[in-house]
This record gives structure tokens, C-alpha cells and sequence, in this order.
């Protein structure tokens, strides 16, 4: 009995450990989802992996701006690659602290916003990655220019 408590708990512990995946490089293409259910992503023609690009007008200096404060505004999130066109943020769950990678590409050729978010681990997420998705478009299509000014963060990150 013992010794499956102990393999439990390993077991357990391996799967909150995770590592960062291999992401896109800047600009298109959106790293694929894997062929379970606990990804999306603009990329895919998939029902049920696909969402919706998001357009804009302003300026891509500006949009990456937009899509900075809506990430932050998000729960247990913070940004952890910002380029020119780019943001990778890691989203952490509230229990388990499980981490989910979410992507934004600011596609200046096409003035849409390119999104992806993922679990890491696991097989399902419950339709928490389109949920977040479906809040960062809202607030995408919702935040005026004027309020898209934040200052960039120090690190260069």
C-alpha cells in the first residue's frame, strides 16, 4: 500500500513539472495544437481548436500595446517573451498551478491579431483556453486607442 501511495505521489508531482515548449518563432505560423483537446488557436480549421482572428486599425505599435494590457488583465498571467509583434505569456491555474502558454502575434501584413493557447500538460482543460481566448478578444475589440498606451517593462523580456 505503501509503495502506491509513494508511486501515486511521483506520478502526481511529474505532472505539475513542466518544462517551456518549443514556441513558434516570431511572426506566422502559430505552433499547431496537439491532437488533444486542450488547445486553440486561429491557425486551425478545426471546430473544435479554432477561434477567430481579431482585426485592427491602429498601428501594430499600437495593437501590441492592446494586446499587452489584455493579457495583464488577465488572472495568474504574466508575459514572459515580448518582441516586436509577438507575446508569450504563461497563464497559471488557481489550484494546481498547472501552466498554460498564450500566444498573440500583432500580424501587421493582415492588421489581425493571431492567437494560441494550450495546456501544457494533461489531455482535456475543460474549455479553459477558449474561455481565455474568447475574454482577451473581448477586450481586444473593447479597448480604445487612448488606453492602449502602457509602458513597456524594463527586463526587456
Amino acid at each position: 500500500m505503501k509503495r502506491w501511495l509513494v508511486l501515486l505521489a511521483t506520478v502526481a508531482l511529474t505532472a505539475c513539472v513542466s518544462r517551456q515548449p518549443d514556441l513558434t518563432e516570431l511572426g506566422p505560423p502559430l505552433k499547431p495544437c496537439p491532437p488533444t483537446p486542450n488547445c486553440v488557436t486561429t491557425e486551425s480549421n478545426d471546430t473544435v481548436r479554432a477561434v477567430s482572428v481579431i482585426p485592427f486599425a491602429d498601428s501594430p505599435d499600437m495593437a501590441q500595446a492592446r494586446a499587452r494590457k489584455a493579457l495583464l488583465s488577465e488572472s495568474r498571467t504574466q508575459i514572459v517573451v515580448e518582441r516586436p509583434g509577438y507575446l508569450h505569456a504563461e497563464s497559471r491555474s488557481l489550484i494546481f498551478r498547472f501552466v498554460d502558454d498564450v500566444e498573440i502575434v500583432v500580424d501587421s501584413n493582415s492588421n489581425v491579431f493571431r492567437m494560441r493557447s494550450a495546456s501544457r500538460v494533461g489531455h482535456s482543460d475543460f474549455g479553459v483556453n477558449r474561455k481565455r481566448l474568447q475574454r482577451i478578444s473581448a477586450r481586444l475589440q473593447s479597448v480604445s486607442i487612448a488606453d492602449s498606451v502602457i509602458s513597456k517593462p524594463a527586463s526587456g523580456a
